[in-house]
């Protein structure tokens, strides 16, 4: 018989996402969370006569046929001693009296080809868990010793011992390496961490409304903190004492990683970003050239600049390869250099591109800013088309105007495009005019007041070229409800949005007028 320390007696369901019992299943009675195991008894046969058990588990390890009428009697017995649950040899599925009966008496019966196995984790995690928390320690220690020395790879190894899954985090949440955390879990962990730990912070725990846990651990070295966080799906108290003491001894290899990596990202970065000053200062010396050719960057050609800003604190070095990817999750082939708060970007075709290719550009460029809001809060600016070597510091200005204009529009995404701007950005200056402002909230007057915000949707229409389906996608709408409110606005106003002079005086008095 072993007994169990008290605050140490995990619930069932607990229990049963725990690794040492994932061959262990639910034959009967069960209840969610089931109640707190303190421990277990061993009988080696079906006729044993339990004495009080205070929510122990009887392991049964010769329980022989399922369907015997003797786990009945065994069933009301262990409900009788007050038996958390009973734990029968192997997973063969119970009689159809004895699944009514566990029921009845709300005990749990389970099965395991393994009970043995299962009452020795039991015994540990309920009266031993220095042993479970050394036990872990151990096998991380070995087996980093025998992991390769890069980032993917420790973390590998961690979430391969904990049998959990195991993310290195940044401040925002966002996922710097291994498995990526969900929004809620993302939420959770930056509510409750500090923004700047002093020293080597003790771990946190984060109680999710799941029943998960997630242990966080920070990593301080070169660059900024991350976190090393541990997802686990139920509370087993054993196992959340001990996942800390792992993340602290595997904190300090993931920090040197990081350093190491950090210094390549850095000397990467100052390399691009330096390059990029060089070309936006005039046509490129063949020096300038001759670097451009080693970073595979094309200065010939057709380019579209692009800018990328962030809000907040961000690693904009560290999170590069988050923006690479998603151009190329897209399909887009993009210089991606460091600069600022945010990143410039472009991509160039060696063929001027057609008005309807451009379009659909931008409407991809909007697709990568959706893939990067996921974890940055991002804002973009996209330039026109220009050509040349010269061309990309002029296209990168423009982009860098539309950003500084889509920064504030949350209304449209936070993106611009300076060819969808047209006149309406040589405008923006009257815009802004006692005179003009008074006249366009009398233009908007018959939508202003209507249901489902017609003049934000009318704004959003006319940003992003009269579509119905980029409308949708921006105000998280059925396409069907935006084009029914376009019908209704032009129904309203008594205008045609197919008119270039209508629809240019609209989209001056939609930038105009605040939205609510």
């Amino acid at each position: 018989m072993t007994a169990g320390r008290p605050g140490l007696s995990p619930s069932l369901a607990a229990m049963l996402t725990s690794p040492g019992w994932s061959d262990v299943v639910v034959l009967g009675g069960g209840a969610d969370p089931g109640p707190r195991l303190t421990g277990s008894v061993v009988a080696l046969e079906v006729s044993v006569h339990p004495e009080a058990m205070d929510g122990q588990v009887l392991v049964v390890l010769l329980a022989g046929d399922h369907t015997d009428w003797r786990i009945d009697a065994l069933i009301s017995r262990a409900s009788a001693a007050g038996a958390g649950a009973v734990l029968l040899a192997g997973v063969e599925p119970l009689g159809r009296g004895a699944q009514l009966l566990a029921e009845r008496l709300q005990l749990p019966v389970l099965g395991s080809p393994d009970p043995l196995a299962a009452h020795e984790h039991l015994r540990r995690v309920t009266a031993e868990p220095e042993v479970v928390r050394t036990d872990l320690v151990l096998r991380a220690v070995a087996a980093l010793r025998r992991a390769n020395g890069d980032l993917t790879s420790v973390l590998r190894t961690t979430s391969n011992v904990l049998e959990r899954p195991v993310t290195l985090a940044g401040v925002d949440g966002g996922t710097l390496a291994g498995e990526p955390l969900d929004p809620a879990e993302r939420t959770a962990l930056v509510a409750a961490l500090p923004r700047v730990p002093v020293g080597w912070a003790a771990p946190y725990r984060v109680d999710l409304a799941s029943g998960a846990v997630l242990i966080a651990v920070a990593v301080l070295g070169v660059g900024p903190v991350c976190w090393l966080v541990a997802r686990l799906p139920a509370v087993v108290p054993a196992e959340v004492a001990a996942v800390p003491e792992v993340l602290g001894v595997v904190a300090p290899a993931v920090g040197e990683r990081l350093a190491l990596r950090r210094l390549e990202l850095e000397r990467d970065a100052r390399q691009r970003t330096s390059l990029l000053g060089e070309l936006l200062q005039g046509e490129p010396s063949e020096a300038t050239r001759r670097r451009a050719v080693d970073l595979g960057w094309q200065l010939d050609g057709w380019h579209t600049g692009i800018r990328i800003g962030a809000d907040g604190h961000l690693d904009v070095a560290g999170r590069r390869t988050d923006v690479v990817e998603a151009f190329d999750a897209e399909g887009l082939q993009a210089v991606v250099v460091e600069q600022g708060d945010g990143w410039s970007a472009w991509i160039t075709a060696v063929s001027e591109p057609t008005a309807t290719e451009v379009q659909e550009q931008a409407a991809t460029i909007r697709r990568v800013q959706r893939r990067l809001v996921k974890t940055v809060d991002a804002y973009v600016g996209v330039g026109r088309v220009q050509a040349g070597p010269s061309g990309i510091a002029t296209t990168l200005a423009e982009a860098g105007d539309a950003a500084g204009l889509a920064r504030g529009r949350a209304e449209t995404g936070r993106f611009l495009h300076v060819d969808r701007l047209g006149l309406a950005q040589l405008l923006l200056a009257w815009t802004r005019t006692d005179t003009f402002q008074p006249a366009a909230q009398a233009l908007l007057a018959p939508i202003k007041d209507q249901p489902g915000d017609l003049v934000t949707t009318l704004a959003v229409y006319l940003d992003t070229e009269s579509s119905v389906a980029e409308t949708a996608a921006v105000l998280g709408i059925h396409r069907n409800t935006a084009a029914a409110r376009i019908t209704k606005i032009q129904h309203l106003l008594g205008v045609d949005l197919t008119n270039p002079d209508e629809r240019l005086a609209l989209h001056l008095a939609s930038r105009t007028t605040p939205t609510e």
